[in-house]
């Protein structure tokens, strides 16, 4: 019997909806590979404990960057492990019908690449979902009508950031920063200004701990304990960071976000745009959570700013919705398809 899935394969997380059962896997996009014979040793949570913890014949690899597939056969690999955790494996007469959801400003090369994996994963069928799209579904924004919807969602690989209308993008940026981007610069911020060399498992703990992109009261100011080793000695040494520092070493990634908000709102049929004034901005994805963000663009747009019911799984929710709805499917790949030509 045929199962039908569907999937955010995120930079950094990949979550799976199984038809009639909801999300059943929420999982790091991480594969672990023996280098000398390329077997898979360990993916999603498994794999991630070992990032920069491997010995030197293991690696631990991220098959996407910067929302877009940059290893193929290890994405299919992944897919392939995602589908029989979640449906059991695939034989010839049950192989799954899914939809995956990519990014707004993906090429049909990359569009292309993604199906052709998905295909060698195990799919039966695979229908192409642009992530804003899912996401604005996904937060129970009314898609549909003819009213406009502006939705914002910073992923781990890239932010899309699109007005939606009668089930279509009607304008749309993608720039290709996220959380990834935000644990890179904790990285750089921590090297440039203490010499100390840390990890991306810590530079994200640090983000999620103290990251901010507003200036907090000072009664309210946060500081992490920060473990990694010393450039000038080799040996490891411990530091204090606060989060004035992150808010600092995130700046250009900010003003890069908000350009892309503003961008897109200048490109923004005036009737459409008063509907976002009453309507506010939506924030999803998990890079929307870092403290401040809402605030922040609120005060950049005068706009209202409110966050999806649960920012982290809107775009798997709204995909999984368009598999329990073929209507909703049909009107949303339509749009996709007209926006592509």
């Amino acid at each position: 019997m045929s199962k039908e899935i569907a999937i955010d394969l995120g930079t950094a997380n990949s979550l799976v909806y199984v038809q009639g059962k909801g999300i059943v896997i929420r999982e790091p996009s991480v594969v672990a590979i023996k280098k000398d014979t390329g077997k898979v040793l360990a993916v999603g949570d498994e794999a991630k404990k070992m990032i920069g913890r491997t010995p030197g014949n293991i690696v631990a690899v991220k098959p996407l960057q910067d929302g877009f597939i940059a290893d193929f056969d290890v994405c299919a690999t992944m897919l392939k492990y995602f589908f029989d955790k979640a449906v059991g494996p695939t034989g010839f007469f049950s192989k799954p019908r899914i939809i995956i959801c990519v990014p707004a400003g993906t090429t049909s090369v990359e569009e292309r690449a993604v199906r052709d994996a998905a295909m060698q994963a195990g799919a039966k069928e695979v229908h192409v979902m642009e992530e804003p799209m899912a996401a604005a579904i996904g937060a129970g924004l009314p898609v549909s009508d003819p009213t406009g919807s502006m939705i914002v969602d910073i992923g781990g690989g890239t932010t899309d950031v699109a007005v939606i209308s009668l089930g279509g993008v009607v304008t749309s940026q993608s720039i290709r920063i996220g959380g990834d981007k935000m644990d890179d610069a904790i990285v750089n911020f921590v090297r440039k200004n203490y010499n100390l060399l840390i990890g991306e498992r810590t530079a994200e703990e640090i983000k999620k701990a103290i990251g901010t992109v507003h200036i907090l009261p000072e009664s309210e100011h946060l500081t992490y304990m920060v473990n990694g080793r010393d450039l000038v000695s080799g040996l490891p040494r411990q530091v204090e960071v606060s989060d004035h520092e992150i808010h600092l070493a995130f700046s250009e990634i900010i003003q890069s976000i908000l350009d892309a908000i503003k961008s897109c709102l200048e490109k923004t049929p005036p009737e459409l745009a008063g509907d976002i004034i009453q309507r506010g901005i939506v924030l999803a994805g998990g890079g929307s959570l870092i403290r401040g963000m809402d605030q922040l663009i609120s005060e950049e747009t005068g706009m209202p700013v409110i966050y999806a019911e649960d920012p982290m799984t809107s775009i798997v929710l709204g995909a999984g919705k368009a598999l329990e709805n073929i209507d909703l499917l049909r009107k949303v790949e339509n749009g996709h398809k007209l926006s592509r030509a």
